[in-house]
C-alpha cells in the first residue's frame, strides 16, 4: 500500500483545482481528482506529469450539481480509499441565468453549497483514519454581498435572476460554505480531522463556464497583475499542508497572508450555522442521499 499522502480535490480539471493539483502533486502527494470531461482530465494529467512524473492520479466522473452523482463519486472515493488524508472542496460556479438541476435545486447552489457539503459526510470515514486529516473548502469574500439570508427558503429557492442578481445569489452559496464550514469543526473537534474555509480572492478562472470571453479576461486580468490565480491555489495548499494550520479549525483565511477573516454577519452566529446544519442534513435526507445520520457518520 502507498504510504503517500492522499488528497482529493474536486473541479481538479480546471482554474485553481488544477493549480492545486499540480502543487501538490510536486509535494508527493497521491492525487484524487473529479472531473466532468474525460478529456480535460487527460490533459490535466499531462499538465501534472511534466513537474511530477510519477505521480499516482485517478479521476471520478461526474456532474456536481446532481446530488446522485455527488452520492456516487462520494461512496466509490470512500471505498477505493480507506485513508484520505486532505479533501479539497474546490469546483463551483458562477451561474449568470437561473438553472435547475434533476433535484429541483438551484444549480449554482446545488455546485456551491449542496455538494461539498454532502461528499464532506460520505468521505468522513476515510478523513478520519487519517491521524490528522485536513479539510478545505474554497469560500469567497463575495459572500459580503449575499442580500439578507433567509432559512431555509434560500436553499430551495428556484426564483429567476438577472446576470446582475447572479451576485447576491453566489455570495449567499459562500456565505453558506463559511457558516456550514464553522459548524462542521464544532463537529469535528476531537476526531483529529480539521476543517478550514478561505477566500482565493478575484480570479477569472471560474467565469469560464458562463462567460464566452473569458479567455480574454483572463489575459487582460493578467496583463494588469489582477486576480492571480496561483494566489488562490498558494492559500489552498498551505491550509492544506502548512504546520501554521496544524489544529486550526472552524476559521476562515485571507488570500496572500493567510491571515483570519471575520466573515459578514450572520456568517459567525453559531445558532445559525446550527440551524443551517439541520435543515441541510433534513433536506438531504427527504431526498433520500443521507442514508444514516449524520452523528452515525462522525463518530469514532
Amino acid at each position: 500500500m502507498s504510504t503517500q499522502p492522499i488528497v482529493v480535490i474536486t473541479g481538479g480539471t480546471s482554474g485553481l483545482g488544477q493549480l492545486t493539483a499540480i502543487e501538490l502533486a510536486k509535494r508527493g502527494m497521491q492525487l484524487v481528482l473529479t472531473a466532468r470531461s474525460e478529456k480535460r482530465a487527460e490533459e490535466t494529467e499531462k499538465m501534472i506529469r511534466v513537474g511530477s512524473p510519477n505521480v499516482k492520479t485517478a479521476f471520478y466522473y461526474g456532474d456536481l450539481s446532481r446530488m446522485d452523482d455527488v452520492n456516487r463519486i462520494g461512496n466509490e472515493i470512500q471505498t477505493d480509499y480507506p485513508k484520505i488524508d486532505i479533501l479539497v472542496n474546490n469546483a463551483g460556479l458562477h451561474g449568470f441565468e437561473q438553472r435547475i438541476t434533476n433535484d429541483g435545486l438551484s444549480e449554482m447552489m446545488a455546485v456551491n453549497y449542496f455538494a461539498p457539503w454532502l461528499l464532506t459526510q460520505l468521505l468522513l470515514p476515510s478523513l478520519k483514519h487519517s491521524k490528522n486529516a485536513r479539510i478545505v473548502n474554497i469560500a469567497s469574500e463575495a459572500s459580503r454581498n449575499h442580500g439578507n439570508l433567509s432559512l431555509p427558503k434560500d436553499l430551495t429557492d428556484t426564483s429567476e435572476f438577472t446576470a446582475r442578481g447572479s451576485s447576491l445569489i453566489y455570495g449567499k452559496t459562500k456565505l453558506l460554505d463559511i457558516m456550514f464550514t464553522a459548524e462542521l469543526g464544532r463537529q469535528l473537534l476531537g476526531t483529529g480531522v480539521t476543517v478550514n474555509a478561505l477566500d482565493p480572492g478575484f480570479n477569472a478562472t471560474g467565469l469560464g463556464r458562463e462567460l464566452g470571453f473569458s479567455s480574454v479576461l483572463s489575459r487582460i486580468l493578467k496583463a494588469l497583475h489582477i486576480g492571480d490565480p496561483q494566489k488562490g491555489a498558494d492559500i489552498i495548499v498551505r491550509l492544506a499542508t502548512d504546520p501554521r494550520y496544524h489544529g486550526v479549525t472552524g476559521g476562515y483565511f485571507k488570500v496572500v497572508t493567510g491571515d483570519p477573516i471575520t466573515p459578514i454577519d450572520p456568517g459567525g452566529d453559531h445558532a445559525l450555522q446550527a440551524l443551517l446544519w439541520t435543515i441541510t442534513e433534513n433536506l438531504l435526507k427527504e431526498k433520500g442521499f443521507l442514508e444514516k445520520p449524520i452523528n452515525e457518520r462522525i463518530k469514532i
